[in-house]
């Protein structure tokens, strides 16, 4: 049957279910099917089949990422006195989860509950996911205990609502406990200690995964993923490791999509071997926003600051529209090469044009790129212009330069600022003293030794991960 349009017909539920299911994942379609369906009124014959319409619509629209048509279609359904079933929950749920719609997702709980769908376990799975992501772990963790048998899939997600919200000793405790696991939940649990720093912990649970010999595992995509951001946040033998996950995926012949291409792009920019780093991101076939950041990061952190400003014109050739992690890699590389008033007007430009709005990270590349200028008092005056108070990562810029140009008398003040604000944070008094011996102020650097001391502060140690 070739497709032209239904704008003209009236169609039965039987043909609308049939072309719902033909045309899934086809947006155009799925809404003039919607549209024939609700004009011609064929919604009120049969309230089964009505009900596999509606599920059969909400899908849909969760599957071309419209959410919000997805929740209003569930406001229509229960408008038009068409009961829910347990079928209609999981999508909706994901659709207000997508949408950031917690008050809607909470009104979705009370919804399940009153039809006396709660108990259904595809549900509560949902319900532990959805919870997880608005970082409400409490609620969660209450939902999965409401489950009488969790399966393997309602365990991985309580580990990913843990990993969301930074319990990676439950989730990992749980992960142990669990009878049963499978390649998501040991990449759930890989990537949630990668995004919470705890890098060498990723790679050992990685290193344990594929030497399991109860079970073959194989990795999937999102495994490399994970364990390649690790390895680039490794000080040592993180690159090894990720050379040898590169070996393994060009000798199983696995398709390098944007996203590991860019993990892999990232891993080595961070190690500083720029000529791999290009040649993966010729390599990269579909490169979106996150594969141009990577590499203008790559260029600009490792002394090709021209060249990372030439690849981010290439990028807007390319038709692809820069964000806020653009932004700050093009600040970066301004201020490695001292392009103090390029770096200001891009900033403006940028902002202006692609509707960034600055965040103190990009108020802090400003600060470092005026400050690395010399212009020491400019960026005083910067910073006391700002939109709000300046916060860690300002000042820590502002120290930054004051270190470089060895200002311990304003470094001081700034540095005093710095503690107040983060009294726990090593790096604070660190600099602090390092900054006062540059200026022969013996004293006063080991004065700030001695109050790090007191305060039980230790410097943190130098990471190996051979050790």
């Amino acid at each position: 049957m070739r497709w032209t349009s239904f704008s003209s017909f009236s169609l039965s539920l039987e043909d609308a279910l049939h072309l719902l299911q033909r045309f899934f994942n086809s947006s155009n379609q799925i809404k003039q099917i919607h549209t024939v369906l609700f004009t011609s009124n064929a919604l009120v014959a049969s309230r089964w089949k009505t009900k596999c319409v509606y599920n059969t619509l909400i899908r849909s629209y969760l599957t071309s990422g419209q959410y919000k048509t997805c929740l209003a279609l569930f406001t229509h359904m229960l408008a038009s006195q068409v009961q829910p079933i347990d079928l209609t929950f999981p999508s909706l749920i994901k659709a207000a989860c997508s949408s950031f719609s917690v008050s809607y997702g909470v009104a979705l709980h009370g919804q399940a509950l009153k039809r006396g769908v709660l108990i259904d376990p595809f549900v509560q799975t949902s319900f532990v996911r959805f919870y997880g992501e608005v970082s409400d772990l409490k609620s969660s963790r209450k939902m999965f205990d409401e489950i009488v048998d969790p399966c393997v899939i309602a365990c991985n997600s309580l580990l990913d609502a843990c990993g969301r919200n930074g319990e990676m000793d439950s989730a990992f405790e749980l992960f142990q406990r669990m009878p049963l696991t499978d390649v998501v939940s040991w990449t759930t649990v890989i990537n949630g200690f990668s995004k919470n720093g705890l890098h060498a912990k990723a790679v050992m649970l990685f290193g344990e995964m594929i030497e399991n010999k109860r079970v073959v595992l194989t990795p999937n995509e999102a495994t490399f993923v994970s364990v390649l951001s690790s390895c680039a946040n490794l000080d040592q033998g993180g690159v090894h490791l990720g050379k040898q996950i590169h070996g393994y995926v060009m000798r199983k012949e696995i398709i390098l999509t944007t996203t590991l291409g860019t993990a892999l792009l990232d891993m080595y920019g961070k190690a500083g071997d720029l000529e791999m780093a290009l040649t993966i991101f010729d390599q990269i076939r579909d490169k979106e926003v996150c594969t141009w950041n990577a590499i203008i990061s790559a260029l600009a952190s490792n002394g090709r600051p021209k060249q990372a400003l030439e690849m981010f014109e290439m990028m807007k050739s390319n038709s692809v529209h820069p964000n806020g992690i653009t932004l700050l890699a093009i600040l970066t590389a301004c201020a490695r090469s001292k392009l103090m008033d390029l770096g200001i007007q891009l900033f403006s430009s940028i902002c202006s044009e692609y509707k960034i709005i600055p965040t103190s990270e990009h108020y802090g590349c400003i600060v470092d790129l005026i400050g690395r200028a010399g212009l020491l008092v400019d960026a005083v005056n910067f910073t006391k212009n700002l939109p709000f108070e300046p916060d860690a990562t300002v000042l820590g810029a502002l120290l930054g330069a004051c270190k470089i140009h060895e200002n311990a008398e304003l470094g001081n003040k700034v540095g005093k600022q710095l503690i107040e604000l983060q009294p726990q944070h090593c790096g604070q008094y660190v600099a602090l003293s390092t900054l006062n011996a540059l200026d022969n102020n013996w004293s006063e650097a080991e004065q700030i030794r001695k109050v790090m001391i007191q305060a039980g502060i230790q410097k943190m140690p130098a990471y190996s991960a051979l050790s």
